[in-house]
């Protein structure tokens, strides 16, 4: 059974940093890419960071280039997302994701979600 479980989130003044993990379990992480989404109040979900299964490739919109950096441990089964000089605009629910594709269907697997909270 896929699990995804995120933590690290909470309030944080604008400029500073919070690092959220997503710890894995029932599949074979090594093999699986990995994303951080994001959810805002009366907003769409979207794509924050991508990371491939090595981990050498990583992916961002330009909405947090520069600031948010994603990486993976795949000894311990576990993705991050660093996130520096962060802004009221990067309030939102944060979740960890990742799919697989079995004949030809899609399997997509969620996290619970961890809040940010970006306020002074």
């Amino acid at each position: 059974q896929v699990q995804l479980v995120e933590s690290g989130g909470g309030l944080v003044q604008p400029g500073g940093s919070l690092r959220l993990t997503c710890a894995a379990s029932g599949f074979t992480f090594s093999t699986y890419a990995m994303n951080w989404y994001r959810q805002a109040p009366e907003k769409e979900r979207e794509l924050v960071a991508a990371v491939t299964s090595t981990g050498y490739s990583t992916n961002y919109p330009d909405s947090v280039k520069g600031r948010f950096t994603i990486s993976r441990d795949n000894a311990k089964n576990t993705v991050y997302l660093q996130m520096n000089n962060l802004k009221p605009e990067d309030s939102a629910v944060y979740y960890c994701y990742t799919a697989r594709i079995e004949r030809g269907v899609k399997y997509a697997y969620w996290g619970q979600g961890t809040q940010v909270t970006v306020s002074s």
